[in-house]
């Protein structure tokens, strides 16, 4: 029964850990109705960016750094590649995001390296042990899964409270199903487009940190957007 438990809840934390990368494919469908290939390489570039900041400045300014890097990068990706292609069909958007994949991962090895960075985040490396007096052997537990999971109930509430209550989310909503009649009602794509993409990017930020304190920060971090597809 221990066991059983302990498979449960490992499989509702790894469930977590994949939703906040799949958080970022929601907020770009949401906002433009096409899937966003670039979610993967927007994880890796966020976390190269993190751990080799945090190697010169403090973890809390390296991070604060990053989330104004990923806010960069989507007002040049707003700049340079959507603004021209408005009102274009999905599938030419889909096809811009597979350039912007390309893009950030040789940016990222070009600027930040292409070598593994271990990411400290000061939670705990060993895991925690409980019900141990219910249990034998107790359940357990990865802290870090514990925190990423915390992290993502806690995106995924306020998103959908920033979706379904606020002037800009129903806006978003709006701009996913009709660019040009968004635009023709007042609705300002562009800085839409701006605030959605920001938004993804600081939210692959946090995707970034949780993987990279599990797994390492490696170019393979870019994989796991493919393996959040199906959460």
């Amino acid at each position: 029964m221990g066991f059983f438990i302990e498979t449960l809840i490992g499989g509702l934390m790894a469930g977590m850990l994949y939703s906040l990368v799949a958080l970022g494919f929601v907020l770009i469908f949401k906002a433009s109705g096409v899937f966003n290939y670039a979610q993967g390489a927007m994880v890796l570039f966020a976390a190269l960016s993190l751990v080799r900041l945090a190697e010169f400045v403090p973890l809390p300014l390296a991070l604060l750094l990053a989330a104004a890097i990923m806010v960069a990068v989507a007002f040049v990706v707003e700049r340079v590649v959507l603004r021209p292609l408005v009102g274009q069909p999905p599938l030419t958007l889909f096809m811009a995001t597979i350039g912007i994949a390309f893009v950030l991962d040789g940016l990222g090895q070009t600027i930040w390296g292409s070598d593994a960075y271990s990411l400290h985040l000061g939670i705990p490396a060993n895991p925690w042990f409980i019900l141990d007096g219910v249990f034998p052997g107790g359940i357990l537990l990865s802290p870090i899964d514990v925190f990423a999971a915390g992290i993502a109930g806690a995106l995924v509430i306020a998103l959908s409270i920033f979706f379904h209550t606020t002037r800009t989310g129903r806006a978003l909503r709006a701009v996913a199903d009709d660019h040009q009649a968004a635009q023709s009602v007042g609705i300002p794509l562009n800085r839409i487009w701006l605030i959605v993409w920001s938004v993804a990017g600081i939210v692959a930020l946090v995707a970034g940190m949780a993987w990279g304190s599990k797994l390492g920060v490696q170019f393979s971090l870019a994989a796991v957007a493919l393996k959040a597809l199906p959460v």
